[in-house]
């Protein structure tokens, strides 16, 4: 994946570039970077793919780069913001980390535009 250039920080990740997971398989594209640019703290990516958005957390990306980001799990593995993030991963256990990063997805994807 060295066409996918230089690191680059979240708060540089253009909307657009093209996700993949960690079997390097297109997975979509980043549709909107979540974080609190106050304190510096970065939740997540809402990725547009196939079948709606999908929410990655940040512990779920391995690495972002000037032309792509490269998951650290499946695409199967992200999770729909849309869903209750409790109820959708019924024995999946959930960290406050997760629920905090899909409550601010489905905020930001409920805003009118």
């Amino acid at each position: 994946m060295e066409a996918l250039g230089e690191p680059l920080a979240y708060t540089v990740l253009p909307d657009g570039v093209p996700v993949y997971d960690s079997n390097e398989v297109l997975v979509g594209e980043v549709e909107h970077v979540l974080a609190d640019e106050g304190p510096d703290i970065f939740h997540g990516l809402i990725v547009d793919t196939p079948d709606g958005h999908r929410f990655a957390d940040r512990e779920q990306i391995a690495q972002l780069r000037r032309r792509g980001v490269i998951l650290a799990v499946p695409g199967t593995d992200l999770r729909d913001p849309h869903a209750d993030p409790i109820a959708a991963e019924a024995g999946r256990p959930v960290s406050e980390q997760v629920q905090h990063g899909l409550r601010r997805a489905w905020e930001w994807m409920s805003q009118p535009r």
